[in-house]
C-alpha cells in the first residue's frame, strides 16, 4: 500500500511527512514525497526559460526533497519525486491515481493564529475533488509514533454506513480501538433529545456489521467500538467537549453533494475542521478501502 504526500519546503511539507510516518508505521505502508514545481509555460514571467533554468530548478527541488526524506525514519519505505505541472492539486491526484496510492497526506497552511487548521487553496481543492481519501495533518504536528485510536464523525445522511464500514475494517486492519462519534449543535436546531436516537442509531450500525469483523480472525484483541455522542452550542463547542488523544485521528465522510468517489468537504466538517486538534482524513462519497 502507498500514501502520497504533498511536499513543500516549509513547516507544512514536514507537517505532512510526520502524519504521513504515523500512519505507516506497524502497518505496510510506503511513502511517496511528491513536489510539484511550475510547467514550462508562455504564461511565465520568463518563457521560455533561460539556459540552465530548468537544471537549477530541479536540483533545488531534489535538495528539498532529500531534506524531506530526512524526516522519514529508517523502518518505514519513501521515495521521492519531482513532478511539474500548473496546478499543484491537480498534479498530485495524478500521482496518486499514478502510483494507486490508498490515501493522499498534505499539510495545512501555516497562517492561523489560534487554531490548528487553516485551509488553503491547494488542500481546498484537493478536500473537494480527490479520488482517494485526504489526511490532514494540523499546523505544527510532530508526532511521528503510530496512531493509536480511530475516531468516526458519524451521521444518519446518506453515506454515513458506507463510512463506518470503512472505520470498521481500519480500525480491524490496523488492531486499534474505534470510537464513534456523533456531533449535535443545538445552534443548528438539535433538540437534546436527539442524542439518545444518534446513540441507537449508531449501535444499531455497528450491530449490522458486527457479525462479520467477529467472524474475521484479524479482529481478536481489538477492543469493541465506543459510541459517542458530544453537544454543544455549536459543533465547534461539541468538538471542544470530546476528550482526544494525542495519537488520535478522525475519519469523517464527504458531503451529499460530492460526486461519485470524489471527496467534498461540507459546511459541518468544516466547522468541525476549526475547532479539531487532531488529524482528520476526509474519504470520498461510495469509497471502497484497499485492502492491505
Amino acid at each position: 500500500m502507498r500514501y502520497v504526500v504533498g511536499y513543500t519546503a516549509n513547516a507544512r511539507g514536514h507537517d505532512a511527512v510526520h502524519l504521513a510516518v504515523a500512519l505507516a508505521r506497524n502497518h505496510d505502508v510506503s511513502l511517496d514525497l511528491v513536489l510539484v514545481i511550475p510547467e514550462d509555460s508562455p504564461f511565465n514571467a520568463v518563457y521560455p526559460p533561460e539556459a540552465g533554468y530548468n537544471d537549477i530548478l530541479n536540483e533545488q527541488a531534489q535538495r528539498w526533497l532529500d531534506e524531506g526524506l530526512a524526516l522519514v525514519p529508517d523502518d518505514v519505505t519513501a521515495r521521492a519525486h519531482i513532478r511539474r505541472g500548473d496546478s499543484e492539486a491537480q498534479t498530485l491526484i495524478d500521482a496518486a491515481v499514478e502510483f494507486d496510492a490508498a490515501a493522499l497526506v498534505i499539510g495545512a497552511t501555516n497562517s492561523g493564529l489560534f487554531k490548528r487548521f487553516t485551509i488553503g487553496s491547494v488542500a481546498g481543492s484537493l478536500l473537494h475533488s480527490s479520488p482517494v481519501p485526504v489526511a490532514l495533518a494540523p499546523q505544527g504536528y510532530h508526532r511521528t509514533e503510530p496512531i493509536t485510536r480511530l475516531s468516526c464523525g458519524f451521521g444518519t445522511r446518506p453515506g454515513a454506513d458506507e463510512l463506518l464500514d470503512v472505520a470498521v475494517e481500519s480500525a480491524r486492519d490496523r488492531a486499534l480501538p474505534l470510537r464513534l462519534v456523533s456531533l449535535l449543535a443545538l445552534d443548528g436546531g438539535n433538540s437534546p433529545g436527539l442524542a439518545d436516537a444518534a446513540w441507537v442509531h449508531a449501535a444499531d450500525r455497528l450491530a449490522a456489521v458486527g457479525s462479520s469483523v467477529e467472524a474475521d480472525d484479524s479482529a481478536a484483541g481489538v477492543p469493541e467500538p465506543e459510541i459517542v455522542v458530544a453537544q454543544g452550542r455549536t459543533i465547534e463547542e461539541a468538538v471542544d467537549r470530546l476528550d482526544w488523544e494525542d495519537g488520535e485521528i478522525l475519519l469523517i465522510g464527504s458531503s451529499r453533494l460530492a460526486q461519485q468517489r470524489a471527496t467534498f468537504l461540507g459546511t459541518t466538517a468544516n466547522r468541525i475542521l476549526r475547532a479539531l486538534p487532531v488529524p482528520m482524513i476526509v474519504v470520498p462519497r461510495d469509497y471502497t478501502r484497499q485492502s492491505s
